[in-house]
């Protein structure tokens, strides 16, 4: 069966809305534990999963739902080679998180949009 394009961008969106409100939280707790000894920074790994998603859309020209269904945001610690903890600028987590909430209300305006297209479309145009 061929998905709907409805569909995949109802799942492309939330899924999207996932990892920025993980990013928040994630930020958040970094912010909290500034001055905390020991703690690692946590961010989210979820570009390098985008990125193999793209690839296979220019291969394959479409997007299966088992491959957005596989997509998952993580917190990850945000450590060097070593493993050690990367140095925490508290300037930069401020900057990341009010990108990020900037992020998360267009993507939230965008899915608000998106029903409000399929509500008119059920209602054929009829208010």
């Amino acid at each position: 069966m061929i998905p709907s394009l409805e569909s995949l961008t109802t799942a492309t969106l939330a899924k999207a809305l996932e990892a920025a409100s993980l990013r928040q939280h994630a930020i958040a707790a970094n912010v909290a534990n500034t001055n905390t000894a020991g703690f690692a920074p946590l961010r989210v790994g979820f570009e390098a999963q985008l990125t193999e998603a793209r690839n296979s859309l220019r291969e394959r020209g479409t997007v299966e739902p088992r491959d957005l269904e596989a997509l998952r945001p993580l917190l990850e610690m945000d450590t060097d080679e070593a493993g050690g903890a990367l140095p925490l600028q508290l300037d930069q987590q401020m900057a990341d998180m009010a990108r990020n909430a900037v992020h998360y209300q267009s993507m939230a305006q965008g899915l608000s949009r998106h029903f409000g297209l399929l509500a008119m479309a059920a209602a054929e145009g009829r208010k």
